[in-house]
């Protein structure tokens, strides 16, 4: 494990420039700048390195969905009950996809009125006919230009027999699936197995919407990826499985202090019982740390203690790390073998920028940056919402819905290491402010000279020294570059 160099040691930051070197790319706007980095072993991001933090005036399941469709992600919080999260999880799951794992299926005995009254309240352009009640054999499609005429008609007698359809098979790739509505002009593909029974459908509108948008963080069904988070004591295990179930594709074991024997217990249980699921944990803030997480087989390690805004654990019991120390410190334990989220104290676009090529990040995560748009929970009131650190007494006494145990939350929230800040109101939504960064981190890869992110951070992780000053900036340097 390598030591971290002096010139970190207390550092964040803003406390050094990187040094422009020779640039490789030839327009910032027109060239294609790949911005892909690893949020985890197995899962890329590839519209930007951005994750939205797991808090409760953060990421739900509205902001899971924003993130997820525009290259990023995040982790639906965990003050959900396990029921209501894991329905969150599946909301996103089904809200965008080029393949329907379920559509919806009427028999061919059922009468005209019954479909018709599904197709309005599912607001759907048509349905799948099967053989009888139970059956998943496919008989035909009744679209809402044969529903016409009497309530008490027959599917059969309307819909668009067997014969007719053009079907395919349930790995089909999207360009095939394209290619065969295309040729015979259909909006409509069923999918089905080798005995004629559904697995699915694809239409042609989901097809153009996937298309719409390249970088969207999606499983092999064109499926918004999603995460959320558990604990790692109490209902964690039933919350894991709730969430493995219903299909979520990373969880993140987050608790304050991860350098532990409770989560080094709680990694252990889950690892054994889903030993396939992707698993993220955290927090830490140094190296013993890191390598401790990693050691138990994690696939991305959360690092930070005490720099959000959100948080008084600096403050009221004195122990963290300098965050870009701390990101440091964990790059070098882990010697790049595992991605790293840094997680807080980033105040704006450049803090990312140093957090990922010079500190060894792969992905930031957002909090108050993100907490002040439509998609994150909340109000808008006068102009601002309100951001709350998850151990603050507001945020505790939020789910409080039990007088009799008054007195033992009482005892709990009593030090709380978390605090409520109002942030700005930002209208254009999590989008104009991830198009921003965007903007900025491609700037980014033009000054290091590179032309992809991640060929950035190759360039500069390593040998920082050569890439910025070795000691950090003076007050005076500091209120020259920031001070506007």
């Amino acid at each position: 494990m390598r030591s971290i160099e002096d010139m970190f040691i207390g550092t964040t930051f803003k406390d050094f420039l990187l040094r422009p070197q020779h640039g490789q790319v030839l327009s910032r706007t027109k060239e294609n700048i790949d911005l892909s980095m690893p949020l985890s072993r197995n899962i890329i991001l590839r519209g930007a390195p951005i994750v939205s933090a797991n808090m409760r005036t953060v990421t739900g399941g509205r902001m899971m969905k924003a993130m997820s469709s525009m290259g990023c992600f995040g982790f639906i919080h965990r003050r959900y009950s396990k029921e209501v999260q894991a329905e969150k999880v599946r909301e996103v799951k089904r809200s965008q996809s080029y393949i329907i794992e379920n559509p919806l299926v009427i028999h061919q005995e059922a009468i005209i009125g019954e479909a018709r009254e599904l197709i309005r309240k599912k607001k759907v352009s048509g349905l799948l006919v099967c053989e009888s009640p139970g059956s998943m054999k496919l008989v035909g499609v009744l679209s809402t230009r044969d529903i016409f005429g009497l309530d008490s008609e027959l599917v059969k007698n309307r819909m668009s027999i067997f014969t007719e359809l053009i079907c395919g098979y349930q790995n089909i790739s999207m360009e095939e699936a394209e290619l065969r509505m295309s040729r015979r002009r259909v909006e409509k593909l069923p999918l089905i197995d080798d005995d004629a029974n559904i697995v699915g459908l694809i239409t042609m509108k989901d097809l153009k919407m996937a298309k719409q948008k390249p970088y969207t963080t999606k499983d092999s069904k064109g499926r918004l990826l999603v995460g959320a988070t558990i604990g790692a004591s109490g209902d964690y295990m039933e919350r894991a499985e709730l969430l493995v179930d219903t299909g979520v594709d990373v969880i993140l074991m987050d608790i304050a202090h991860g350098h532990s024997e409770v989560i080094k217990l709680a990694i252990n249980n889950f690892k054994a019982k889903f030993p396939g699921a992707e698993l993220i944990a955290g927090n830490i803030a140094t190296g013993q740390g890191a390598k401790f997480l990693m050691d138990l087989g994690v696939d991305a390690i959360k690092a930070g203690v005490g720099p959000g805004k959100g948080c008084r654990t600096r403050l009221d019991v004195r122990f963290g790390v300098a965050q870009l120390q701390a990101v440091r410190e964990v790059y070098l334990a882990t010697e790049g073998k595992v991605p790293i989220i840094a997680d807080g104290g980033i105040e704006d676009d450049g803090d990312i920028i140093s957090a990922l090529l010079i500190g060894g990040a792969s992905t930031v995560m957002l909090g108050s940056m993100l907490a002040g748009t439509d998609e994150a929970p909340g109000l808008v009131e006068n102009g601002v919402k309100m951001y709350k650190g998850e151990t603050s007494i507001e945020a505790s006494l939020e789910e409080f819905n039990d007088d009799e145990n008054l007195e033992a939350l009482m005892d709990d929230v009593q030090a709380p290491e978390g605090q409520p800040r109002p942030v700005k109101y930002i209208e254009g939504g999590v989008a104009k402010v991830i198009r921003r960064i965007r903007g900025h981190l491609k700037s980014a890869v033009s000054y290091a000279g590179t032309k992809s992110l991640i060929d950035a951070q190759k360039k500069m992780v390593d040998t920082p020294w050569l890439y910025v000053n070795r000691r950090p900036l003076t007050e005076a340097a500091k209120k020259e570059s920031f001070d506007r």
